[in-house]
């Protein structure tokens, strides 16, 4: 089943770095097995550009759509048996430590 892993920003960060785990050791491992099929980290939001299209107008807004602290640093997309194995995934990730992580499963379909 395929998970889309939204890495994110959070306002309370864990305190001791000793225990984060290094990202590029996560990537490695996870690649190696197949679980990770692509990810990416993103630019910062100033640099979003919102689509809409209202009474068949196109209206185009400079930076990101929600005015939140937290905020969407990345992605990777995950190949996982179930949620479990997803959790246990996102659970080595730095991100899980400094930030937050959201797992949402693909739509079958």
């Amino acid at each position: 089943m395929k998970y889309m892993m939204f890495v994110c920003t959070d306002t309370e960060p864990e305190t001791d770095e000793s225990q984060v785990p290094d990202i590029e050791q996560w990537v490695a491992e996870n690649d190696a097995a197949g679980r990770r099929v692509e990810g990416n980290q993103l630019v910062p939001p100033a640099s979003a550009t919102t689509v809409r299209v209202r009474g068949g107008e196109l209206l185009l807004s400079d930076g990101p759509f929600a005015e939140t602290k937290e905020v969407i640093v990345g992605f990777d997309i995950l190949e996982c048996a179930d949620l479990d194995e997803a959790i246990e995934v996102a659970r080595a990730h730095p991100m899980a430590w400094n930030g937050r992580v959201e797992l949402r499963p693909f739509a079958q379909g």
